[in-house]
């Protein structure tokens, strides 16, 4: 940049002064200050696009190198899950080859019995082996019923 010291600037305002005149220096001196803040803008801005287009570049690149490591990851996993599969599959024909038909005894597989199933009891009305009519007498509830209706069963009837 041009180096401007302080007894440039005082050379350059003098000339000025003589040469604009002591009623337009105001004037021209606020022109000159708004035009160099324009181009400080400008070159602000430009500074500030040239940093995104690197910064994009940059990004694109690593964009780029994330998409291959994922490829190559992708690709890996890939033949490591064929690979298995593979193996597997000529495992499992070897164990099951021997079982295909019937055994050297003679007898077959059977399917395994079916499991047991618990049987649902509900569990909102309580029952036993005590009869209902003593239920009844000792006042036990045998049948679910909400607040509401044990309310209206008990209200005194108004009369």
């Amino acid at each position: 940049m041009i180096d401007f010291g302080f007894d440039k600037l005082a050379l350059i305002g003098a000339v000025a002064l003589i040469v604009i005149g002591p009623e337009k220096l105001p004037r021209v001196a606020r022109t000159v200050g708004h035009m160099v803040g324009k181009a400080q803008r400008y070159v602000a801005d430009v500074k500030a696009e040239v940093n995104r287009s690197i910064e994009l570049e940059e990004l694109q690149k690593m964009k780029s190198q994330f998409e291959t490591a994922a490829r190559d990851v992708e690709q890996t996993v890939r033949t490591e899950v064929n690979d298995a599969a593979s193996s597997f599959e000529s495992n499992w024909s070897e164990v099951t080859a021997g079982l295909s038909g019937p055994s050297s005894d003679g007898s077959t597989l059977t399917e395994p019995p079916a499991s047991y199933q618990p049987v649902r009891k509900n569990w909102r009305v309580k029952r036993s082996a005590t009869p209902q009519w003593y239920k009844q007498r000792a006042g036990v509830r045998t049948h679910v019923q909400s607040g509401a209706a044990r309310v209206r069963r008990f209200r005194p009837r108004a009369g």
